[in-house]
């Protein structure tokens, strides 16, 4: 999870820069990183629910 969130910070980064630089971002870049932050929040999101769990306890 962390080296995926990694990477997603990284292709945010440069869409960004992307973005800033020339004004515009292209299609493809936007659907992979939506894809990429579904893959990581998902998972994240039951991790910490777990994690939420076992600390109530």
């Amino acid at each position: 999870l962390v080296s995926l969130q990694r990477r997603c910070s990284n292709n945010l980064n440069q869409v960004a820069i992307q973005a800033n630089t020339y004004g515009a971002i292209y299609p493809e870049e936007l659907a992979a990183l939506q894809r990429d932050y579904a893959a990581l929040w998902g998972p994240l999101s039951d991790l910490l629910k777990q994690l939420s769990a076992l600390v109530e306890l």
